[in-house]
């Protein structure tokens, strides 16, 4: 592989990483974690999740894990049928489609509080174009959700930059 092509590669790669950095990660139950005897209800209730989000469970891995099951399996804690499972101990789950989402701890301990459910929110449609163009949309987007807008943007300059400077020479200069 050339050189340009590596660089290319490395950059496209850091590229991708830096789009997804730009999702909000909710750290559930913050810095408690992934415990019993929690209110994760409260910490859901206190969360604005949005399509492209990662939640994120913190926990013993010897000790829990994570379930994402249906609303049949929350209600009555059971994993039967579940969606998927977790148990790394430091789980990022990406929360991909605009729906309510169910985790559950599949060791028993659902039982005493080790479950949340979150409801993921469609990005709300951009401003329209007359809208934007006098600047008196009542309902345009909050600052985050343009941010996460932009990110495919942030995708293809990092890209550009990254090939503009490998054929410049100056990405050696650069990386030393």
């Amino acid at each position: 592989m050339s050189a340009s092509a590596s660089t290319f590669l490395i950059f496209s790669c850091f590229a991708l990483i830096f789009a997804t950095a730009s999702a909000t990660d909710h750290i559930v139950g913050a810095n408690k974690g992934w415990n019993p005897g929690m209110n994760y209800t409260l910490w859901a209730n206190n969360q604005t999740f949005v399509v492209g989000d990662l939640i994120s469970f913190r926990y013993q891995k010897t000790q829990y894990n994570v379930f994402e099951v249906n609303q049949t399996g929350y209600d009555n804690c059971t994993t039967e049928g579940a969606i998927g499972n977790w148990s790394s101990g430091k789980d990022f789950i990406p929360l991909n489609k605009s729906q309510r989402y169910y985790f559950i701890c599949g060791n028993g301990q659902c039982y005493n509080g080790m479950k949340v459910s979150v409801l993921v929110q469609a990005l709300p449609p951009g401003p329209s174009p007359s809208a934007s163009s006098n600047g008196t949309s009542s309902n345009s987007p909050t600052p985050m959700v343009l941010e996460k807008r932009f990110v495919g943007l942030r995708v293809l300059v990092i890209t550009f930059a990254s090939i503009w400077l490998t054929e410049l020479g100056l990405f050696e200069l650069l990386m030393k």
